[in-house]
């Protein structure tokens, strides 16, 4: 069995090649696993296993139709993350969201009914859908995406389920909530105020900070990805829930008492264009066909990543350039 992980060395996509190497995705125990990765600010190769038997790296494009024709080549599956993925820079370089979220899922998919590829996993996200003020999404509400990212990604599901109803490539689309854990790039909420929190600097938090977000450990996500991987119908959408919301600022305040930072710290600035108020995921379909529950309590996860970050992360890194800025 081969699987082909596209975004493979970036934050959700190394966790899941660890989870495949660690043989604890069932029915993939001695996989060979290939990471193809462009290598841009938030995929790192030391994310990954500088060497194991079963791994191999390949640094490109997914937008480099010939070089993704060559790697998917031979693979049983393909697991495609990658992505361009963070909201703030999508509203001054969209561009690069389209081309890599849209062209690069294209290119993908061509390749892998091209080399007859059994099984393929688009992994999406919640913000397709937009906000949703009252209840939960269910996997057959019309997309309203807010932000260039967003929009990005509606389309590249679009693109990938085509490839399923035109020529009957085998492939499943799954939206995920809000995933946090060890290894997220700066650029992200809770990764972003921690390592902030810890120097003494100060955090922004949008608006009012009423912003409600659902969220997940980025290893029950993995769990869930193999789940649609191994048993996810053609054609079908999964929604990937963690049960857990939490207004913005709530989550500050969470994050303030794990690093014992002054609340003083949190400076309110002005929020950002198109702000989804509020995302919320029904998982009712994923719980009751395929059996998933996420395992790690929020608390819990939360308490274990600030403390990764504490103890591992070079706290000296600078922050994204896109977060707001704010004197340090």
């Amino acid at each position: 069995m081969k699987v082909l992980v596209t975004g493979g060395a970036g934050f959700i996509g190394s966790h899941y090649v660890r989870t495949l190497l660690d043989g604890e995705c069932p029915g993939f125990e001695e996989a060979d696993v290939t990471v193809v990765d462009k290598l841009t600010y938030a995929g790192r190769r030391e994310n990954l296993p500088s060497r194991h038997p079963r791994l191999t790296f390949v640094q490109g494009d997914i937008c480099d139709a010939s070089l993704v024709r060559e790697v998917v080549a031979g693979h049983d599956a393909v697991v495609h993350l990658a992505a361009e993925s963070h909201v703030d820079r999508s509203l001054v370089a969209p561009a690069e969201f389209v081309q890599t979220n849209v062209a690069g899922t294209q290119v993908l998919m061509e390749a892998c009914l091209r080399a007859g590829v059994e099984r393929v996993v688009h992994v999406s996200t919640d913000e397709v859908y937009g906000s949703i003020e009252h209840g939960s999404w269910t996997e057959d509400l019309p997309l309203e995406p807010s932000s260039p990212y967003a929009a990005s990604k509606a389309a590249g599901d679009l693109v990938a389920l085509s490839y399923w109803r035109t020529h009957g490539l085998d492939v499943s689309v799954t939206r995920c909530c809000n995933n946090y854990g060890p290894r997220q790039h700066v650029e992200k909420l809770i990764p972003l105020f921690t390592t902030r929190l810890l120097r003494g600097l100060p955090v922004p938090l949008y608006g009012d900070g009423g912003n409600v977000r659902e969220w997940l450990h980025v290893s029950d996500h993995c769990r869930a990805l193999n789940l649609v991987l191994l048993r996810g119908e053609p054609g079908g959408i999964y929604h990937i829930g963690g049960g857990t919301s939490l207004t913005n600022r709530r989550l500050t305040e969470m994050l303030l008492e794990l690093c014992e930072a002054d609340p003083a710290l949190v400076r309110r600035v002005r929020d950002r264009q198109a702000h989804d108020l509020r995302y919320s995921l029904d998982a009712t379909k994923i719980r009751e066909e395929l059996g998933f529950e996420p395992r790690v309590p929020f608390a819990e996860g939360l308490a274990q990543t600030v403390g990764w970050y504490r103890d591992t992360y070079d706290l000296g890194t600078p922050d994204t350039p896109y977060a707001p800025a704010l004197a340090s």
